[in-house]
């Protein structure tokens, strides 16, 4: 693929059409995926935006504007106000390669930041951790953990709340403002407890201050889990873009430039910036070639490897095009720059590729639209949980009501920060980045996300034939003339008129002519029928070089025609004003992958079918050559596009692969347009893929590079989806820890930045992929989307101390007399638990306690006799020493009216 070709299709590319600009935006401060979706917005209701395409994944924006229409501060101001930082992208080469180098440094500092918060909020959480629960109540210990839950709070957690202020001020919500609410109230919560004392007496003595338990460990835990999800997250996505920054990284930063007005001087080291146009400079063994050029002298090995995925170097000679970022060999070469900075093959290839990564299938259109409503959503969802949790508590005094209010804080907080959207922001967009980049890599360019979903029902091929399955290059095979003995003069003829023309077979009989030293004539007036031939006006007379008409195929001719095409060979015939002069053979040659590509493509289910405009012998004999059945020959490139058509009519999803300008209509008319990269720019430019080197088993790689990029895809949302589905509702019930919601919902993340890093190793030795049925990668899907129920669910049943298990227990106990005794214990772990009771009546002197004694008995038989002291009127404590297990107590006593009272709670104490 030429310089000229990728600079042809990228332009195009970026203009999307017409006279409409390409501009495109970093973006900084994006944390999930409603994020994105808030700055698309703002960017798509801006005059003059024709399209804004944000990614999350590589935190940019991709915009077609309207010429003039909109100036590049404007919508910088745009996501400003939407609460976000945005810098336009440098288009050249050297520049880009900078920017990436930028934001690379960027990425680091980011992630250094995290380390560092990481290292002061993990040992401080453990802390806080073992005070909360080895010392619930000691008021020094208390404070302690208030202390420790500071520093962790507002400095470690200083990245969540800041993007939530942000956010707040630019009145837009985002995953950070779940995760500030959700640590902001437990540590407001705590805080109130810790302040919110009260006297405990005996005897009518004060002897001690009780409070609630402090829950300063769970916003402390939350935090620290959330900051390394997010570091994993971090580092999975600098992996994911990997390839295409080492492919923008790999141009030349220097350059040997030559004085042209004596190329024998020494040469001189200058930065890449200063070469221009026209500008001579040297190779030598192991130099990356600064800029695209042509050779001018000298002859070496060029590794192009980075550009078209072949390995093998490719020999450059005198008048051999040179591409900046591919490497010199082993010889020394003097050449002259074509192209410099953004116009460069490399700097279009980059383009292209981030291009795609950039656009998004529609599958990824309806997760954004979920997004950009999921956290609202997921708020009023927390707000009904909280809710509900207080008016089923809402028959409660005292301490009840206290204790059951932090249960359903506790579920509220669960809510807000296992409902995560990162993982259904990333589940498409890293994908795309992984697939599209291992795929430049290869050498296998893939236009846009929608290729990716077109792929996966392919089921059937149309390859042209020339530069497709066979060379392409053509070389003269035979010439044949009435009389015998004018074969120069038909092949003079011949090149004079066809030296307008670009085509295989004009190149080919050219070629012949130069071999032989051939004089040609000047051709003026000429025209080209494409699948036809030309005509041309040479010395007066019209000149046809192409198609034999029937009416001349008779006699000698159909003789000769006969045998060349038995042989594979194409004939074109030569006539002067419509009288025959000659007849030309020329030989094609099959390429030598073409039979394992045909095989690979019938491997994946698709059938491969063969179009050609040569005749039905030679198009029949490179069928065979190769294993394809059904052969249409003499084909005009309208034929090719009704064929197209007859085929989509039929119900089949077609596949179009060709190189020439006449396979262009039928490429963009097939469902998938696959162009092999040794072909012309048009056809590249209507194709959906791209096979760079020109190697026919490369269309099978592109497909299942395709299909599995896509299929990752689905399994990323259906993790996303599935995880969701089944974690907020066990966040609702009280069954998921805020702790452990924090941990599923960094896993979760990470889960679909790692399924996708898989692409990573496509096509690497000793990773083959497999080519795999529909029904194989319908079951990956399913399994995906089930896999997360089935471990919540695991986790439930098999380790239940694992999720919010209760942390109190209590009951209403109905008594003789008319009162109701009110118990609850708490917490329940093993140590000291506070036993409340509570009594209530109707008459203010029976709800009082003369007498109270508290038994707790195990279920292996130990015992705990607690002393009892006197919270208040009708208000008394018992602080019983339980172990693990379950646990019976028992109350006994007499109430102010004298009459008795009598109970049992059965507790659990994990």
């Amino acid at each position: 693929m030429s310089a000229t070709d990728i600079a042809t299709r990228a332009a195009s590319s970026a203009a999307g059409g017409g006279d409409r600009e390409h501009l495109e935006l970093d973006v900084a401060g994006m944390t999930c995926s409603s994020c994105a979706a808030r700055v698309q917005r703002a960017l798509s209701q801006q005059p003059g935006v024709s399209e804004a395409l944000v990614n999350y994944a590589t935190a940019r924006a991709t915009l077609t504007l309207e010429p003039g229409a909109v100036g590049v501060d404007q919508l910088v101001a745009a996501v400003a106000h939407a609460g976000y930082d945005a810098t336009p992208v440098a288009l050249g080469a050297t520049e880009h390669a900078r920017a990436l180098e930028q934001h690379e440094a960027s990425e680091a500092r980011e992630q250094a930041s995290l380390v560092r918060r990481i290292v002061v909020a993990v040992p401080l959480a453990i802390a806080i951790l073992a005070l909360t629960y080895l010392e619930p109540r000691q008021p020094t210990a208390r404070w302690v953990v208030a202390a420790l839950a500071l520093p962790v709070q507002f400095w470690c957690g200083y990245p969540f709340l800041r993007s939530a202020w942000l956010r707040a001020r630019a009145r837009a919500t985002n995953m950070d403002t779940l995760i500030a609410l959700s640590t902001l109230a437990s540590f407001t919560y705590s805080s109130v407890m810790l302040l919110s004392t009260e006297a405990v007496y005996r005897d009518g003595v004060e002897v001690s201050l009780f409070n609630m338990r402090l829950d300063y460990d769970m916003g402390a835990t939350i935090i620290a889990a959330l900051l390394i999800a997010r570091w994993c997250e971090a580092k999975a996505r600098s992996r994911a873009g990997r390839s295409v920054r080492e492919l923008a990284l790999l141009g030349a930063s220097t350059a040997r430039v030559l004085d042209p007005a004596d190329t024998s001087a020494p040469e001189r080291l200058v930065a890449i910036e200063q070469v221009r146009r026209g500008d001579l400079f040297l190779l030598r063994p192991g130099d990356r070639i600064p800029v695209d050029g042509i050779v001018i002298s000298g002859a070496s090995a060029v590794d192009e490897s980075m550009l078209t995925g072949e390995a093998l170097p490719v020999e450059k000679a005198p008048g051999a095009l040179l591409s900046g970022g591919t490497l010199n060999v082993d010889g020394v070469l003097q050449g002259r720059a074509t192209a410099v900075g953004a116009d460069t093959a490399l700097a279009h290839l980059v383009a292209l590729v981030e291009g795609a990564q950039a656009t998004k299938p529609k599958i990824q259109r309806l997760a954004d639209e979920i997004a950009r409503y999921f956290v609202p959503i997921v708020i009023v969802l927390a707000a009904l949980t909280c809710l509900v949790w207080v008016l089923t508590g809402q028959g409660l005094v005292g301490m009840f009501a206290s204790m059951h209010l932090e249960r359903g804080m506790d579920a509220t907080i669960g809510v807000l920060i296992v409902a995560c959207p990162c993982a259904l922001g990333l589940a498409t967009p890293v994908a795309i980045l992984v697939g599209t980049g291992r795929g430049a890599s290869l050498g296998l360019l893939i236009a846009s996300a929608a290729v990716l979903e077109r792929s996966r029902d392919l089921d059937t091929i149309v390859l042209d034939k020339t530069g497709t399955v066979t060379t392409g290059e053509l070389s003269l095979a035979g010439v044949w003339s009435p009389d015998g003995a004018g074969a120069d003069a038909v092949l003079a003829l011949a090149a004079a008129a066809e030296s307008g023309s670009e085509h295989p077979v004009a190149v080919a009989v050219l070629a012949a002519a130069s071999e032989r030293g051939l004089a040609l004539a000047p051709a003026v007036d000429f025209r080209s029928t494409p699948g036809q031939g030309v005509r041309a006006l040479i010395d007066g007379a019209s000149v046809w070089v192409g198609r034999p008409r029937a009416e001349l195929v008779a006699g000698e001719l159909a003789a000769v025609l006969s045998d060349w095409e038995a042989s594979g060979a194409t004939a074109i015939v030569v006539e002067r004003d419509s009288q025959l002069v000659g007849a030309i053979a020329l030989a094609d040659t099959v390429k030598a992958e073409a039979r394992d590509a045909v095989a690979g493509l019938r491997r994946m289910g698709i059938e491969v079918e063969l179009l050609t405009g040569d005749n039905p012998r030679a198009a029949q004999a490179v069928a065979e050559a190769v294993g394809i059945d059904r052969v249409l020959a003499e084909v005009t490139p309208e034929a090719k596009l009704a064929e197209i058509a007859r085929l989509q009519a039929e119900g089949r999803r077609v596949g179009m692969v060709g190189d020439g300008v006449n396979d262009a209509a039928a490429l963009a008319q097939a469902n998938l347009g696959i162009a092999m990269g040794t072909g012309a720019g048009a056809a590249i430019e209507a194709a959906d893929i791209t096979v760079l080197s020109g190697d026919l088993r490369g269309v099978a790689r592109a497909l299942r590079l395709a299909r599995e990029t896509y299929t990752i895809i689905l399994q990323n949302l259906g993790w996303a989806l599935g995880y969701n589905l089944v974690a907020i509702p066990l966040a609702m019930t009280g069954l998921l820890s805020p702790a452990l919601a924090a941990v599923a919902m960094g896993v979760s993340s990470v889960a679909v930045v790692t399924n996708s890093l898989r692409l990573r190793r496509f096509g690497r030795p000793g990773h083959p992929t497999p080519v795999g049925s529909r029904r194989r990668r319908r079951l990956s899907i399913a399994a995906s989307t089930v896999l997360p129920v089935v471990l919540l669910a695991a986790l439930v049943l098999a380790v239940p101390d694992t999720f919010a298990v209760p942390t109190s227990a209590s009951k209403a106990i109905p008594q003789a007399a008319g009162e109701v005794l009110q118990v609850q214990a708490y917490p329940l772990y093993p140590g000291d638990v506070q036993v409340h009771m509570y009594l209530a009546g109707q008459t203010a002197a029976h709800v009082t306690f003369r007498s109270l004694t508290v038994t707790a008995t195990s279920s292996t038989g130990a015992r705990s006799v607690p002393v009892i002291y006197s919270a208040g009127p009708g208000h008394d404590i018992a602080y019983p020493h339980l172990g693990s297990g379950v646990w019976k107590i028992t109350f006994a006593g007499v109430d102010g009216g004298g009459h008795r009272l009598s109970g049992v709670l059965t507790v659990r104490v994990n």
